[in-house]
């Protein structure tokens, strides 16, 4: 019997394999994976969140306002951003929440077939035990329901933590922050959970921004190193690497408009460096200083073990206006096409074969998996393919990755499933929805006779252990 049309219902088949027979053999891989603890390498909830361990404010400043995915959306569908609590002009309190809910649940038709819906269903159903589905006429039964878990002990951050077998989070972090809430719960014999920060030094490597000589101020203080000259300047972030690792970081994160790398000597690179903290760089100057940060960055990694990831290909703030009042990360970023090949061998000749050196190539040109990609990380011993990710961590897109890439580089040259989300209650979720769709994957090569099924389940298995745990050097 359908369910009636006004009740949220998950199948315990979703995003598993129509033919029955695959399916079955899916459901007992899934079985296998579906309980396992939680590595989630690359994300971007708070650390202040499990440290203060404060209770939740509202179901809206946790389930919309920190999820571009879901706010974009509505955006699109003619929403001003500040009615959904985005931004400086946003509604923070009680009246304002309730009516940026309302104005979710009025629209929850624009989220049919999208991976938010399935993340969104999964945390209502799973986690709040929501029965009904969202409407403008369930809108406010379903916010009060929240709003009264929230305010119980089980649902603040850390009791959420447990729930979801969250083994391992990492956070992204500035270059220069103190980390001090890492260390708060690093130091708390209290909390059994491994939160380790990531080094994110974009905007540290990009000359061209208005603000960079105020960032090497920055930058000079954190680490008490001068970085009046480009000496300075690369020892300083040398200093904070370090800093970082020792408060638990195995990785860094670069994401800029490409990939290209190229090495300057040291004159050149000094004569750049010079004209960007005067501030009277030039535009191809500050690109090529950029381009060679990248591989600097590649050579601090090999001394300091850091695993180095690529997020490259996002046009950033593409709605001017959106950006200038609501500030970066606000629903208007847009993927553009990028080229790993020929960009990346000068930092691959160099580095692609040295001993711990890991870098993981993530990308939103899903063009690339198959034609540059799988085949770099199918033969450099530093090379692993990124998972899905942000606009193609999708089923489909998933399914597409697993195609692309398998038949060059195999599982275990890629990186393990990335959550890469600021909505907390959404990572069991979207690591649920990545074993679903391996489950289906595997459970097809099984079927065709590709794969033996105890191969099938080590496979699975692997997937969600020492895949990441490798790769991330965990």
């Amino acid at each position: 019997m359908p369910a009636p049309a006004d009740r949220l219902t998950l199948s315990p088949d979703r995003l598993l394999p129509a033919d029955p027979g695959t399916r079955a053999i899916a459901r007992r891989l899934y079985a296998a994976v579906r309980d396992q603890p939680i590595i989630s390498p690359h994300g971007h909830v708070p650390a202040q969140w499990l440290a203060d361990d404060a209770p939740f404010e509202d179901p809206a400043s946790l389930l919309l306002s920190p999820d571009h995915y879901v706010f974009r959306l509505l955006h699109a569908q003619g929403i001003p951003l500040e009615q959904l609590g985005v931004g400086p002009g946003s509604t923070p309190d009680t009246d304002g929440a309730r009516h940026a809910w309302r104005l979710f649940c009025g629209r929850w038709g624009a989220f049919r077939g999208t991976p938010s819906r399935f993340w969104m269903e999964t945390v209502l159903a799973d986690v709040f035990g929501v029965a009904d589905r969202p409407s403008a006429e369930s809108a406010d039964a379903i916010y009060d329901r929240i709003a009264d878990a929230l305010g119980r002990p089980d649902f603040r951050p850390r009791a959420l933590m447990n729930r979801f077998a969250i083994d391992v989070l990492a956070t992204t972090d500035d270059p220069v922050d103190d980390l001090s809430y890492h260390a708060a719960l690093q130091q708390d014999s209290g909390f059994s959970h491994r939160v380790v920060p990531t080094f994110r030094p974009d905007k540290y490597l990009e000359p061209a921004r208005p603000d960079f000589p105020a960032l090497m101020a920055a930058l000079a203080q954190a680490s008490a190193i001068d970085t009046g000259s480009y000496a300075g300047y690369v020892a300083a972030l040398a200093d904070r690497r370090r800093y970082f690792k020792d408060h638990g970081a195995v990785s860094s994160d670069h994401s800029h408009l490409d990939v290209v790398t190229l090495t300057l000597d040291d004159a050149e690179a000094t004569r750049i460096y010079s004209d960007a903290i005067a501030g009277r760089v030039s535009p191809q100057d500050a690109t090529a200083l950029r381009r060679h940060m990248l591989v600097e960055m590649a050579r601090m990694a090999t001394e300091d073990g850091l695993v180095m990831t690529l997020h490259p290909g996002v046009h950033r703030g593409h709605h001017t206006e959106t950006t200038r009042r609501f500030g970066p990360d606000t629903g208007s970023d847009i993927p553009v096409g990028v080229e790993f090949t020929r960009g990346l061998q000068p930092l691959l000749d160099e580095f692609g074969t040295a001993q711990g050196f890991h870098l993981i190539l993530f990308t939103l040109d899903e063009t690339v998996f198959s034609r540059e990609i799988a085949p770099l990380a199918g033969f450099y011993p530093s090379v692993y393919a990124g998972a899905p990710w942000w606009f193609l961590d999708a089923p489909d897109a998933v399914r597409r990755f697993r195609a692309a890439t398998t038949e060059t580089a195999g599982f275990y040259r890629t990186s393990g499933f990335v959550d890469d989300t600021r909505a907390f209650l959404s990572i069991p979720a979207r690591h649920d929805m990545s074993r679903r769709l391996d489950a289906g994957y595997l459970a097809r090569l099984v079927a065709e006779h590709q794969l033996e099924e105890d191969e099938a389940l080590e496979t699975a298995l692997d997937l969600v252990t020492t895949v990441p745990t490798t790769a991330f050097k965990l």
